[in-house]
């Protein structure tokens, strides 16, 4: 995912038995879609595919908000799709390797010598993300340029003077440089644009009229800017496409989505055997996608963030069943929203929330503000307040809007993140999505 927080995490996966779904219960998803909008919730479009029929699509919020314009988004309303673009280059990689222009074993020297490791690296183990090239959009230095053009040649000298994180397939650890670099190598080896290739190979063989390589945002092309709450909706970041190039730069709909992934499993992009090795997991990822499991059934897929855009896309082929979900403005989590909407069409048990705002004034919290620190973590953070919303920064990254949640509890659901303040001791503990729990003091 092209992140620009220190945030990181995948769709909660659940593994129990349920049942297959015999009938789908669209006015309840409807109503689901009706809850998140009314209380500014979560703004952004759905589609669901079974057997490669479309059985849903939705869409709520607005394409584009300010003084002047409040524009309804539709079903064709384009959205940035950030990491999901890692299993389009993904794909690509692989149909050169079907064309016998390079090979899982070919190393990232053959293209990029001035690479630390370059001769060790593998593009399988870039796909897999077990290559240790560093991730490029966790460095505090990205806020200084991602709303700049920038060339290849600007891009990988910023990669050549990272130091690895570890040495070649010792470990996995998510990292956009990865997929940049090899979105730089589908160029190299076909002397065309990324951009071309994907319409060639991709969007022009299935038909997704509405999947493209992006540039600025543009209203006038059905293309959603993407937006933060804080009190209402505010414009975010708007990050230049050459940035994340071949791991995050893919505008798209939900319907183009679920087309792409249910063409992929059917064997019209790539072999059944190079498919099998994209769905082959090990240590949580696959290459170019990751497995995820919702109760007995067992999906692949991928999700993506970048700037206010958050997706979620998935296939269950047992089920022959497609769904993706995107977004350009988010308060209930991305994943939340496919959760709720393949519970109900799983036919599970699940509750439309009733989104109960707490609001506190200005003076109330003065007692969180501060710098805060941590024994357990480099991690630092920020706490300021905008009028009535309390923001959060992680020291480099972008400021966050928390939520109150009442009892000192704050959240930023947009990655699970939950801030339990404790103003007598001047200090709060942070987890993220159900994981451990860090303490972090406040130093000034």
């Amino acid at each position: 995912m092209i992140k620009k927080t220190a945030f990181f995490f995948f769709l909660l996966v659940i593994s129990q038995s349920c049942t297959q779904a015999q009938t789908f219960n669209k006015a309840k998803l409807d109503s689901f879609f009706v809850a998140l909008n009314t209380h500014d919730q979560n703004m952004g479009s759905m589609a669901i595919t079974v057997n490669g029929v479309l059985v849903y699509q939705n869409a709520i919020g607005y394409s584009q908000i300010n003084d002047q314009v409040k524009t309804p988004s539709t079903i064709k309303t384009e959205y940035r799709v950030g990491s999901i673009s890692k299993m389009f280059t993904g794909t690509i990689i692989f149909q050169l390797i079907e064309e016998g222009k390079l090979s899982l074993e070919t190393p990232l020297a053959t293209y990029f010598p001035q690479i630390p490791n370059a001769a060790k690296i593998t593009i399988a183990e870039m796909l897999s993300h077990h290559s240790g090239l560093h991730n490029f959009t966790s460095d505090s230095l990205i806020v200084t340029y991602m709303t700049k053009p920038k060339s290849e040649a600007e891009m990988v000298a910023i990669f050549a003077r990272q130091k690895p994180d570890f040495e070649p397939d010792a470990k996995f650890e998510y990292s956009n440089t990865n997929f940049v670099l090899l979105g730089y190598i589908i160029e190299k080896l076909t002397g065309k644009t990324y951009a071309y290739e994907l319409n060639k190979r991709i969007t022009s063989k299935i038909g997704l009229a509405d999947t493209y390589y992006g540039t600025k945002i543009n209203p006038a092309k059905n293309e959603a800017y993407s937006y933060n709450y804080a009190g209402k909706w505010m414009p975010a970041t708007e990050t230049d496409m050459s940035i994340p190039g071949g791991a995050g730069a893919i505008v798209s709909t939900p319907t183009d989505l679920v087309k792409f992934i249910d063409a992929l499993f059917a064997g019209k992009l790539i072999s059944a055997a190079n498919l099998e090795l994209m769905k082959t997991i090990r240590d949580k990822y696959g290459m170019a996608m990751y497995a995820i499991p919702f109760y007995d059934k067992k999906g692949y897929g991928h999700g993506g963030d970048i700037d206010g855009f958050h997706s979620e896309f998935i296939y269950f082929p047992q089920e022959t069943l497609a769904i993706a979900y995107t977004s350009n403005g988010m308060r209930y989590s991305t994943n939340d929203v496919m959760i709720g909407a393949l519970s109900i069409y799983f036919n599970r048990p699940f509750t439309i929330p009733e989104f109960k705002t707490i609001t506190l004034n200005t003076a109330e919290l003065d007692k969180y503000i501060g710098n805060y620190s941590s024994t357990q973590m480099p991690l630092k953070f920020t706490i300021t307040k905008n009028n009535t919303t309390l923001i959060a920064q992680p020291t480099g990254h972008a400021a966050v809007p928390l939520e109150a949640k009442g009892n000192d509890k704050f959240v930023y659901t947009g990655v699970g993140a939950v801030f339990q303040f404790e103003p007598a001791k001047k200090a709060f503990t942070f987890s993220q999505g159900g994981g451990a729990t860090y303490l972090f003091t406040r130093v000034n």
